[in-house]
């Protein structure tokens, strides 16, 4: 469902109404200008989730607020997996990672099956986009072999430095259309010293408010506050040169914070993403929309944008329907994965509207933390004894209308059953459907590819700007 700002009231009175709802946005008058086509900036920060101000959290990141105001915010897409390469893979190729060949960590061995199903080779084919690449991109060890027609200077992926080179590829009459990704390494672990009073800061919902997690957070705000200064520059650039209103702008980031159950987890805190577009057409009304959603719908979203013939090897579904009010939803599931992180974790969750199922297939019973991020709230849960908990579920099933945080854990109740059964075999369907190697068991290692023990060593060192806990 779309909310539009300005006609909230009307909207709600004729939420039942898809007719009702069609008059709201009439495709007509939202479409670009005939022979237009937009620039676009692909704006994507590393470990946010939907932790950062737009979404209701007091994270320091006024200038998303200035993309969510005058764009559409999304409140319920996710990534494909929230593990950095593959779920950038999903976005960029609109297809699972698993199909792309992106089953792990670029800088680990993993690469794409085809670089030539990236975004920018349809842009570039199809409508004559310029692609270029500023910053960090994470699906290959070697950016030149994505196929960017340019790629900025710099050596640095921090924020600060790949604004820089933003903003003077901006002010140089750039050739257009362009595409142009714009990767932060922000809010990516380790973070740096915090600026925020810690005592004034909540933790993430998967952690207790205790003072070690909540300067751990305080860093994470530093991080997000550097990342969103840069945002700033840019979108500063952009008007100032006169691109802001024909230049369609992507905000998202990979997957979930880099914090204990979040980052490398399938419960909504891991795969539940920030996403915001602003720009012409379509994207010009300020609102809302609340409908389910995959990374892997926005390549197809924006082939039916710019009218481009989809690739054959697309699999996510256009929500441009959504966005002019013809439909409420296009999914009625969406599909999320995990196999290699650090260590290998083969897992695998289906999420609708109501219920969550997760099924593990690696019989683990007990954590693997080389998964989860070096970091002051790691390092406490270890200190409280969190290496020493049992993994006990194989299976999990979420009620998400009565428990969002997945904390009840529904698969052993008779009850739910028919539920039960219905997921596993929505699952079980997707995963024949998309070729899912799991199917074939486990998943093996690239040719020169890498991974950490699973039950290796972990880190319990605090940063050196943060004294234990007395």
């Amino acid at each position: 469902m779309f909310n539009n700002a300005t006609t909230r009231r009307e909207f709600l009175k004729a939420a039942t109404s898809v007719s009702a709802a069609a008059a709201l946005r009439p495709a007509a008058a939202l479409a670009s200008a005939p022979g237009t086509l937009p620039n676009i900036l692909y704006l994507h920060s590393h470990d946010s989730g939907r932790y950062l101000r737009p979404y209701g959290h007091n994270v320091p990141t006024p200038n998303l607020m200035r993309i969510a105001d005058r764009g559409i915010l999304f409140r319920k897409m996710h990534c494909a997996a929230p593990t950095c390469s593959a779920s950038r893979s999903a976005l960029l190729t609109g297809q699972t990672p698993h199909a792309a060949g992106m089953n792990g960590l670029a800088h680990r061995g993993w690469k794409l099956n085809d670089y030539k199903q990236h975004l920018l080779h349809t842009l570039r084919a199809q409508k004559g986009y310029h692609t270029v690449l500023a910053g960090l991109q994470h699906i290959a060890v070697d950016p030149k072999v994505i196929g960017f027609d340019e790629i900025l200077p710099g050596t640095h992926r921090l924020a600060a430095d790949v604004a820089t080179h933003t903003v003077e590829f901006l002010r140089n009459a750039p050739r257009q259309p362009f595409f142009l990704d714009c990767g932060f390494f922000e809010t990516h672990r380790n973070f740096p010293a915090p600026t925020d009073n810690a005592d004034h800061i909540l933790p993430p919902a998967p952690l207790p408010d205790h003072p070690t997690t909540r300067a751990d957070m305080a860093g994470f705000h530093q991080s997000a506050r550097n990342m969103d200064q840069a945002v700033g520059r840019i979108l500063d650039a952009l008007e100032a040169n006169g691109l802001l209103e024909n230049t369609l702008i992507i905000s998202t980031t990979d997957h979930g914070i880099a914090f204990p159950s979040m980052k490398a987890n399938l419960y909504d805190s891991g795969i539940g993403v920030s996403f915001m577009m602003s720009g012409p057409g379509d994207f010009s009304r300020p609102g809302v929309c609340d409908a389910l959603l995959s990374h892997i719908d926005v390549f197809p979203t924006l082939c039916d944008f710019l009218g481009i013939a989809r690739p054959a090897w697309l699999t996510g579904t256009s929500f441009l329907p959504v966005l002019r009010g013809q439909q409420q939803e296009i999914n009625d599931a969406i599909f999320a994965e995990v196999t290699y992180h650090s260590a290998y974790e083969p897992k695998r969750c289906v999420r609708t509207n109501h219920f969550k199922y997760q099924r593990r297939f690696d019989s683990r019973s007990a954590y693997v933390l080389s998964n989860c991020d070096d970091g002051a709230a790691k390092s406490y849960w270890i200190r409280e004894g969190w290496q020493g908990k049992a993994l006990v579920h194989t299976e999990e099933l979420y009620d998400l209308v009565f428990d969002p945080a997945e904390r009840n854990n529904l698969a052993t109740d008779p009850a739910y059953a028919a539920t039960l059964a219905s997921l596993r075999t929505r699952l079980d369907d997707w995963m024949h459907a998309t070729n899912d190697p799991l199917l074939k068991g486990p998943v093996p290692l690239p040719q020169g590819g890498t991974t950490s023990p699973v039950d290796g060593p972990t880190s319990t060192n605090l940063p050196n700007w943060m004294e234990p806990p007395s």
